[in-house]
């Protein structure tokens, strides 16, 4: 048990380092990993599973404690990156399949690891813990809404079945593991520091599985989607910071909603893609996981510091 404790702590704090690795093999041996693509529903559900054995009561207790910091959480999270995703899509005149995926991405909630990006960068972990619990249980309705919202432009979308994916690979999943949690704390306790190691094989797995599918795609139109996924990530992280300044909350909650807002769950909108709309969809999701493992951990390792010098 110690070991694999070692192991997942390994790779969490090196989680960037194999999502880019594992990227670049599935590109140029694609072979080796599109056997993946059908399985990534399941492996969402999983990691899903995984973040509802972390979740306690105390977790919602936020919600109380500091409700406007979460209600500008969530708010941010809803309405920052969808509205930068349409006026990129447009800015850029992405092509349509392309353009909803970005779009996608930018309707899903905010991903777990923006938590343990909050907790490198000195920031309110309390409030980035509760902003992911309260923004991934709204996830059924409001990413399905913002994506017909904003994508139906481009492309039809059945919100309707969205909502049932979503219930089915993110609710259910994270529900059960809340109960089991309830039912086996001594048990799940202990086992609680092999989970990172979870989530980085799942998610690792799911950027794999979607360049490998979409190797083509990536080689005619990767350097512009990824130049639209740097913008949108920077521009959210900059802009969730900014609304928390602006609306006066102290530097610890600034901190935890930018990189809130900017972080999404990534995995989500892959496997929506996938299951909804064309594979080059999964594209925009793949590599958002890819650059925000590189910016999330620039980010909190300099406001880590800067705390830490401060003090």
């Amino acid at each position: 048990m110690k070991l694999l404790e070692n192991i997942s702590k390994f790779a969490g704090n090196t989680f960037a380092i194999w999502v880019i690795i594992f990227a670049i093999m599935a590109f140029f041996i694609p072979s080796g990993f599109t056997w993946i693509a059908p399985h990534i529903s399941l492996l969402l559900g999983i990691i899903m599973f995984g973040m509802g054995l972390t979740l306690s009561v105390d977790d919602f207790k936020g919600i109380v404690k500091a409700p406007k910091s979460v209600f500008i959480g969530v708010l941010a999270q809803y309405t920052i990156m969808p509205l930068l995703a349409f006026a990129l899509a447009n800015l850029f005149q992405l092509p349509p399949e392309v353009a909803v995926g970005v779009i996608l991405v930018g309707c899903c909630p905010g991903g777990t690891a923006s938590n343990v990006m909050t907790f490198l960068a000195k920031g309110n972990t309390a409030l980035s813990v509760t902003v992911t619990a309260v923004s991934t249980i709204l996830a059924p309705i409001m990413t399905p809404s913002l994506t017909l919202l904003f994508a139906s432009k481009w492309l039809p979308v059945s919100a309707g079945d969205m909502f049932l994916s979503i219930v089915q690979i993110v609710l259910i999943p994270i529900v059960l593991g809340v109960v089991i949690r309830l039912l086996f704390q001594k048990q799940v306790d202990k086992s609680m520091k092999v989970l990172p190691l979870l989530s980085v094989v799942g998610i690792v797995l799911v950027a794999s599985a979607v360049v490998a599918v979409n190797k083509e795609s990536i080689a005619t139109t990767g350097l512009l989607i990824f130049s639209v996924v740097i913008l949108h990530n920077v521009l959210g992280l900059l802009l969730g910071y900014l609304l928390a300044k602006i609306l006066k909350l102290d530097f610890q909650d600034q901190k935890a909603i930018s990189i809130e807002v900017g972080m999404q769950n990534s995995g989500l909108g892959s496997a929506l893609a996938l299951a909804h709309f064309a594979p080059v969809a999964a594209v925009p999701s793949a590599l958002f996981s890819v650059w925000h493992n590189i910016s999330g951990p620039l980010l909190a390792t300099w406001w880590g510091k800067r705390s830490s010098k401060g003090q």
